[in-house]
């Protein structure tokens, strides 16, 4: 019996991040078309996203898009502004803020502002999560 479980008892519940991605919670960025992107950037831990981020910031709209603007072209956008904010030095602690301007279509963009968080996934291995800056 580890020290928490000894003051604090067993958990009710446990909703881990491998059942978050099961269930559509989490997209899993590390998994098919957009792995590549994901290493191609240099991230090097394992990536997700809340379906909501993944939905304003990277999913494509119902519109005739311009070049870049296809579901790899965002990804790209969030995983290279994200990489550069950690570059810079631009979080606080476990957490960093950045957005994106994601075009909507005749001539549209929208500022989607995003967060990250590196912490322990279900094997207390590092992992990070980037999200809309209302979720946790």
């Amino acid at each position: 019996m580890n020290q928490l479980t000894e003051i604090f008892g067993e958990p009710i519940s446990v909703y881990t991040r491998a059942q978050a991605i099961e269930d559509g919670v989490l997209v899993d960025l590390m998994q098919g078309e957009t792995a590549p992107l994901v290493r191609e950037a240099g991230f090097k831990f394992p990536i997700a996203m809340t379906a909501g981020a993944f939905s304003e910031a990277v999913a494509p709209i119902d519109v005739d898009l311009p070049a870049g603007q296809d579901l790899k072209g965002r990804l790209w956008d969030v995983l290279v502004v994200l990489k550069w904010k950690i570059w810079k030095g631009a979080s606080s602690g476990q957490e960093v803020r950045f957005q994106v301007v994601v075009y909507q279509g005749n001539g549209k963009s929208e500022t989607v502002k995003l967060k990250s968080l590196c912490g322990p996934g279900d094997n207390m291995e590092p992992v990070i999560t980037i999200m809309l800056p209302e979720e946790d």
